[in-house]
């Protein structure tokens, strides 16, 4: 059963998501948010990755009233990330925010939640009930002989029906874990139990390195078995990176066509120039170019050419000199230094 295609259709601000919708991508801004224009700034950076949805957290009256400028300048939706005070959740919708995530574990009483669900059912503002393996609750921890899958999904279940009680029902959970198989397991009896829409991510995933790799591997098992209607790649560190790696996974997968694919040589004795660097300057450059073809960087001028010959377009280096090769025939000779402007040159024309 494709779950994601059964799940129930959220709209958050001019996206939709669930019902079989494409599969979102999501980062959270690392600025203050009280900082309009830090904040905006890296939202554009993240929308030019191919961010699709943002999170900002509203810690304060300044950052909700923040976000009423913020959402002048952006182009995509903006969920309100709240903590502990309920009052920033209604603060947040009243200034825009066209989501809010929030425990009602940790806002406050019966009384509290229903100021925040009043405020949203008047405005239809979805709410993402969010549970963390890091809050568990204690009477569910005892229950299970500690922090398990069973816990996280009756923790969250519990969360929906408070709301739902409330007679509001525009929800999307998510339940993360930086235990990557407790993940995979709580959302796989989650997607058993609930039709709500669910986002997906390994929390506290880590750096670059240990990031991806948690976040590959979590997220690939899940998504893979058709659970997951938005992502978030987790990690400490630019959150432009989330981006690409949520990118990277969604195409690895065959969830998402077009985008530049770059493959480049593991490197070898015989490589001559700076491949490594090259290789992360192409992958950074062509997210820019909504193209579907497959670009090629190679670390020398015996085995590239013949390499390259599987991609679309490729560039192959050594010894200050640089080949350009488009469908596997050698198109020009050019300088090492120039190999990136040239390629980019190609993107821009490519027909």
């Amino acid at each position: 059963m494709m779950y994601r295609d059964h799940t129930r259709v959220v709209q958050i601000g001019d996206r939709k998501i669930g019902g079989g919708n494409p599969i979102l991508i999501q980062s959270m801004t690392n600025t203050k948010t009280e900082d309009v224009s830090a904040t905006v700034s890296q939202i554009l950076a993240l929308e030019a990755a191919g961010c699709e949805i943002v999170r900002c957290t509203v810690p304060t009256q300044e950052a909700a009233n923040a976000l009423r400028e913020i959402k002048k300048q952006i182009h995509i939706p903006l969920v309100a990330d709240i903590h502990f005070d309920y009052k920033m959740a209604i603060a947040a919708m009243e200034n825009g925010a066209d989501k809010i995530r929030i425990n009602p574990g940790n806002i406050g009483g019966h009384e509290r939640i229903k100021a925040v669900v009043d405020v949203a059912k008047e405005r239809n503002i979805p709410i993402r009930v969010g549970v963390n393996s890091g809050s568990l609750e204690k009477e569910l921890v005892e229950k299970y002989h500690g922090v398990t899958a069973e816990g996280l999904v009756e923790s969250a279940l519990d969360k929906v029906r408070i709301i739902e009680e409330l007679d509001y029902n525009n929800l999307v959970i998510s339940i993360k874990s930086s235990d990557v198989m407790m993940c995979v397991k709580a959302h796989e009896l989650l997607a058993e139990k609930s039709d709500y829409p669910l986002h997906v991510g390994i929390t506290e995933a880590g750096t670059l390195y240990s990031g991806n790799l948690k976040s590959a591997v979590g997220l690939g098992i899940i998504l893979y078995q058709g659970i997951g209607d938005t992502i978030r790649v987790s990690l400490t560190g630019d959150p432009v990176e989330e981006i690409k790696s949520a990118k990277r996974i969604l195409k690895t997968l065959n969830l998402r066509k077009g985008g530049i694919e770059v493959v480049s040589c593991p490197t070898c004795g015989r490589t001559q120039i700076d491949l490594i660097g090259l290789a992360n300057q192409v992958e950074t450059m062509v997210q820019e170019f909504p193209l579907d073809i497959k670009v090629a960087v190679m670390g020398c001028v015996v085995n590239g050419p013949g390499e390259a010959k599987e991609a679309d377009l490729g560039i192959a280096g050594g010894k200050g000199v640089g080949l350009l090769i488009k469908k596997g025939e050698i198109i020009k000779k050019v300088p090492e230094e120039q190999l990136l402007s040239v390629l980019r040159e190609e993107l821009e024309n490519w027909k």
